[in-house]
């Protein structure tokens, strides 16, 4: 063997050691996210604004399908409209996150259920799966709702993850009346392609070429020791397979979850209404334009009152 031969040889051989142990510790890092827990201040804020609705914080708790203990606060304003808002966090956040929108909402008369989705918060769960298996527990929430307080209208409102595990909760059809996802992500391939860009400061192109290997074995590592098939995260395919009408709200300077993913998505369901936000960051439409964000939201809810 010549000397460029073994040196490309020892280059080949590095490369994939460095693809596979960087794609084991990807999978790990995305499965098992910090987990943010609830301290008394938060609950002290919670009950601030259920009080101003005249409501108070009733905390309830759901069993998921395979047995994880979900846990989740509902806040019912003193008018009371008989429709429901599922509100659904981002990553690493809880419940409380959402405390902006769940206040919006009281005041125009809106219930307001607030999970900790699994593995984040109080619920709980060893791994975020990003939809995979929470769009499950998303619909649980509804049913529990549904036989509960016999709402007129459940609606979904989720930013970031919680809007990417709000649009693969949409096959069910008889759940949910419309539903607003801000900054969701397309698939979780194409996340993971701006993942590998954003470290290295290059863009998307990087993960989708040279070290598409590290996804690539982040995703067979998942499968082979979780039973996860992650290739199946796929917002983009729910939207095109459901017919819950989905307002899209996506800032256009996000540089968490560029405004491409949202894009996206529109382009394979043109039915799908999409707001860019000038000037927004991520999720950051509330705090750009809070009374346009208001008016889309509420417009959007109250123009679609059956499932």
């Amino acid at each position: 063997m010549t000397r460029p031969v073994r040196r490309a040889a020892i280059g080949i051989f590095l490369y994939a050691v460095f693809c596979v142990v960087v794609g084991i510790f990807v999978a790990e890092a995305t499965l098992h996210p910090q987990r943010r827990q609830l301290d008394t201040r938060a609950t002290e804020q919670a009950n601030q604004v259920a009080e101003h609705a005249g409501s108070a914080v009733r905390t309830i708790s759901l069993r998921a399908s395979d047995g994880v203990l979900l846990r989740a606060w509902l806040l019912q304003p003193a008018v009371r409209t008989s429709n429901v808002v599922l509100l659904l966090h981002g990553l690493s956040d809880n419940r409380l996150g959402m405390i902006g929108y769940a206040e919006m909402l009281l005041n125009h008369g809106y219930d307001v259920l607030m999970p900790d989705a699994r593995a984040h918060g109080q619920s709980g769960g060893d791994l975020a799966t990003y939809g995979l298996v929470e769009r499950e527990d998303i619909r649980g929430w509804a049913h529990w709702f549904q036989a509960n307080w016999h709402p007129q209208c459940i609606y979904g409102l989720g930013e970031s993850m919680g809007a990417a595990q709000l649009l693969q909760s949409l096959d069910d059809e008889n759940l949910f009346c419309a539903a607003v996802a801000e900054s969701p992500f397309a698939n979780l391939s194409e996340i993971g392609y701006d993942r590998v860009g954003q470290f290295f400061h290059t863009g998307p192109w990087l993960g989708r070429t040279l070290l598409r290997p590290v996804i690539e074995v982040s995703f067979l590592y998942a499968r082979w020791k979780y039973g996860l098939d992650l290739q199946q995260v796929s917002p983009e395919a729910a939207v095109s397979a459901t017919r819950v009408p989905v307002l899209l709200i996506h800032g256009e300077i996000d540089s968490n979850i560029p405004v491409r993913h949202s894009r996206r998505i529109k382009s394979l369901v043109p039915a799908v209404v999409l707001w860019e936000v000038p000037k927004a960051d991520h999720c950051g439409a509330i705090s750009i334009a809070p009374e346009e964000f208001e008016h889309r939201v509420l417009d959007w809810f109250s123009s679609h009152r059956s499932p």
